[in-house]
């Protein structure tokens, strides 16, 4: 397992609610990379809950969706955007989790439409919600207007042709 270098980390004006590691309201998720599957192992705080103790669904469709594109910028060196987002709620996510751990991997591409499956365990590796988001992937000119340049693991260094 490698972690997952953030690619966006010296862009002006960066603060992502999802993987900002910097913005205070935000959920400073990191990523690793294991095989086909993108990994983000993450703490629950109370001030996520929605019920007493109980993550805000809301959030968990946040951490479905941050992993989803962590798919996109490592595995397809891109970036784009969410066109939908589908999920399934199987069992509360509890605050007082001492780490969840939330997996995404590509399902199937189409074009430039990548379906990406993500589910999200609590801390005795039981389904609690599971999803499938849907992102439109932009071109690498595209991507790079955006700031996008690579997305690599710690310790590897992309070769530049």
């Amino acid at each position: 397992m490698k972690k997952i270098k953030n690619p966006w980390l010296s862009k002006p004006g960066y603060d992502c609610f999802g993987c900002c590691p910097e913005n205070p309201q935000g959920v400073a998720m990191e990523f690793f990379e294991d095989g086909d599957e993108i990994i983000c192992f993450w703490k629950p705080q109370s001030h996520y809950q929605g019920w007493i103790n109980t993550l805000h669904g809301g959030i968990q469709a946040t951490l479905i969706d941050e992993c989803a594109s962590w798919v996109v910028f490592r595995k397809l060196q891109t970036t784009g955007v969410t066109s939908k987002l589908e999920v399934k709620y199987r069992k509360p996510v509890m605050t007082t989790e001492p780490q969840i751990t939330v997996r995404a991997r590509l399902n199937e591409m189409r074009r430039n439409v990548a379906y990406i499956n993500v589910c999200i365990e609590n801390s005795h590796g039981e389904l609690c919600a599971e999803g499938e988001a849907v992102y439109f992937t932009f071109p690498a000119g595209k991507a790079r207007e955006m700031g996008f340049t690579e997305c690599t693991t710690e310790g590897e260094e992309m070769l530049s042709f």
